[in-house]
Parts: C-alpha cells; sequence; structure tokens
C-alpha cells in the first residue's frame, strides 16, 4: 500500500480508536466511582426488594436516583442496556491499529538490529503469541486463585509482565517492547468484558428468565475482572501515548522503566479508588509524584562531552548518511513519502536549525534512526552531541 494510503488509515483508524476508548474509560471509571460510593437504601421497601445500594446525583440540569440490586431485581426490565461494545470496538480498532502502524511495518518500528536480528515474520509472531498467551495467563491465574486472594494475583500478574518486559526488551527496539505490553494489557481487559463479564451478566439474565434465583457468584466473578479493568486502564493509557516520549522507551533499561510507571500508574488509581469509598490518603500522590520526578533523575541523559568536538563537515557528513535518508524534502528511505514531523535535513541550514531535535532522537534517546534502520553507530551518536554541546556551529 502506498505510504500516504496508510498514513490516512493509520489517522482513520488512530482516531477511533481514541474515540471509542473514551467511551469504554468513561463507563468503567464511572461504573467503579458508582459502586464505591453507593450507600445503603433509604427505604425498607426498597431493601426488601433487594436492592443493596443507591445514590442521587445531579448532571445536566436534571436528578438522578441509581440503584444497585444485590443479585438481581424480582422482574427483569425491559429494555436493559449494555455495556460492551466499547470494549470490543476499543480492542479492535487498536489491534487494527497495531497491525497497519508496526505489523506492516515491523523493520521499521519494531525490529532493531542492535537487539535482535528479526525477520519481520518472526517479530510479528512473537508479538500476536504473546497477546493470546498473556490473556491465557492471567484468567487462568484468576481462575485458580479464586476471587478471595486478589493481592496474590496481582503479585503474579505485576511478575509476569515483568518477565515479558525483560524478554521482549532483547528482541524488539524500545518502542515496540512498550506497545506489545499495553497491546496485552487491552488484550486482558477486552478479553476480561467478552469471556467473564458479559457471560456472568448473562447467567443473572438467564437465571431471571428461566423463574430462578440468580447464583451471586456470577456478579462476584464480573466485579472482579471490572475491578481489574480498573487498575489497567491508567497503565495502558501511559502506553497508548509513550511513543511520543523516547526519553522512557529509549533508555537502555527500557522495561525497568515501563514496570515503574505501569506501577506507578496503577498506585495513582488505587487513590482514585480509595477516595470514591470516603478514604482519601493523601500520601499515595504525594509519594507517587516524589517517585516520578526520581525516575526522572535516574533516567536523564549525561550532557556530551563538548572538548571532543568534531567539525561541522563531519557532523553534516555523518547526518547526510544516517539521517538525511528519511528526512529530505523527497525522503529516498521506502515507505516514507514525507520527512517525518517535517523534520528536513538535507540542508546545512536546515541541520543547524535542527541541532536540538537531532540531540534529543539521537544522542539523548536514541530513538532515532527509526529501528536503526541506517546502523548509526555509538561513535557516531557520541561525534554529533559533542558538535551540539560546544554549540552546533558551521
Amino acid at each position: 500500500m502506498e505510504p500516504y494510503a496508510l498514513d490516512w488509515l493509520n489517522l482513520l483508524l488512530r482516531w477511533s480508536h481514541l474515540i471509542v476508548g473514551i467511551a469504554w474509560i468513561g463507563s468503567s471509571f464511572y461504573f467503579v466511582w458508582l459502586d464505591n460510593t453507593l450507600l445503603p437504601p433509604q427505604r425498607k421497601a426498597d431493601a426488601d426488594e433487594g436492592v443493596g445500594g443507591e445514590l442521587w446525583a445531579v448532571h445536566g440540569g436534571g436528578f438522578y436516583h441509581v440503584q444497585k440490586f444485590r443479585i438481581a431485581p424480582a422482574e427483569l426490565p425491559e429494555p436493559l442496556h449494555w455495556f460492551k461494545w466499547e470494549a470490543y470496538t476499543t480492542w479492535m480498532t487498536g489491534f487494527a491499529l497495531l497491525a497497519v502502524q508496526y505489523y506492516a511495518n515491523a523493520r521499521t518500528y519494531m525490529i532493531d538490529p542492535a537487539v535482535a536480528d528479526l525477520a519481520p515474520w518472526q517479530a510479528v509472531a512473537i508479538s500476536v503469541a504473546l497477546i493470546v498467551a498473556g490473556w491465557v495467563f492471567y484468567d487462568q491465574l484468576c481462575k485458580r486463585a479464586g476471587l478471595e486472594r486478589e493481592r496474590l494475583v496481582a503479585a503474579v500478574t505485576i511478575a509476569f509482565i515483568a518477565l515479558c518486559a525483560w524478554g521482549l526488551s532483547h528482541l524488539f527496539a524500545g518502542r515496540a517492547v512498550f506497545l506489545q505490553i499495553g497491546a496485552m494489557l487491552g488484550t486482558m481487559m477486552a478479553a476480561n468484558v467478552l469471556f467473564v463479564i458479559i457471560p456472568s451478566q448473562r447467567q443473572l439474565v438467564v437465571a431471571k428468565q428461566r423463574g430462578v434465583a440468580p447464583e451471586a457468584i456470577h456478579g462476584l466473578r464480573g466485579k472482579q475482572r471490572s475491578v481489574h479493568n480498573n487498575y489497567f486502564t491508567l497503565p495502558v493509557l501511559f502506553v497508548m501515548i509513550s511513543p511520543h516520549y523516547p526519553m522512557t522507551w529509549g533508555h537502555p533499561r527500557a522495561w525497568l522503566v515501563l514496570l515503574a510507571i505501569l506501577l506507578l500508574a496503577a498506585y495513582v488509581r488505587h487513590f482514585f479508588n480509595l477516595r470514591h469509598k470516603g478514604r482519601t490518603v493523601w500520601a499515595i500522590p504525594v509519594s507517587a509524584a516524589l517517585a516520578t520526578l526520581a525516575l526522572a533523575f535516574v533516567i536523564a541523559p549525561q550532557r556530551p562531552d563538548a572538548s571532543a568536538a568534531p567539525s561541522f563537515e563531519r557532523a553534516q557528513a555523518i547526518v547526510a548518511q544516517r539521517c538525511a535518508s528519511c528526512h529530505a524534502q523527497s525522503p529516498a528511505q521506502p515507505g516514507f513519502d514525507v520527512a517525518p514531523k517535517g523534520v528536513m535535513l538535507d540542508t546545512p541550514d536546515r541541520i543547524v536549525a535542527a541541532a536540538a531535535q537531532i540531540r534529543e532522537q539521537t544522542v539523548t534517546t536514541r530513538a532515532m534512526p527509526i529501528g536503526n534502520l541506517t546502523n548509526m553507530t555509538d561513535a557516531e551518536r557520541r561525534e554529533l552531541g559533542a558538535w551540539i554541546a560546544a554549540g552546533a556551529k558551521r
């Protein structure tokens, strides 16, 4: 497919993924907030009818009275609204975007020959296999641990994600490691809805239709996975925006950076969940902010040695050989019809003007050349860094 057509397909899929993702996350946040905010019913008649909690709210110029039954109402109302397509369409658009952006350009976005010289089909096969394996592992863990050992489930899930991130750091480029973990977590979330939450809800509905008392275990299983999805949400949102921040995935120990940020994101989500229950533990956001500052300090890059600065002619030669095949008025690199982000490095003036971007992308984060397609060496990165540190002079 032509690069221009791929760009449009990428745009439309990314936009759609964002829209349906907002709908899914919004409904997820709302219902978890709702569960954590419910109060015992005020009317004895409601309690006698099986109402376990209620709340009053005002929004959009009107008052709302929401009730949640302990198991199910005496009679099923009509219509009964379900919340599932938000999750399904988020996963479908996300996987399609993964295929268009990464699988179709695996050599560019997934593979770094300096890490592992994989064939594109191998990278794609590893990615798909891990997405499936991640769900199977997590699902079996939840089933075998049951509903009472949530701390065990959390600990083993974290250890599993850490192991996968470490292993992927020896196979994929840093950017792809982050997106792969995000795809695995997103698949767990969507599969929770498809294979556990919605079937549990169907069991409750079927029991009422047959005129028998529903078993509470179905609701409890659905609630467990719904809460898990709630904690996965902020980590997945970080992964979605991570390609724009190569100081995270460009670090030599990117898998540890990823794990730290995922844990901090879930930690912050825990603060909001506690607050919805009436417990405001300010130690959580304060410690999370301090931990984030500490992480930023630890992964901060070292300044290049300006005393070893090469001539401009040498810096220009490196840029021409390693960067200008993509960053030019008319890119020569297959798959690029325009210079990425409009950055062109095909004239001396453009190189000098983009010195700060060159330092950020090639020296500080090592994000460029993308997938190290042009095999820029560490020595060349140091030379560019030294030239820029000395003032980026012609």
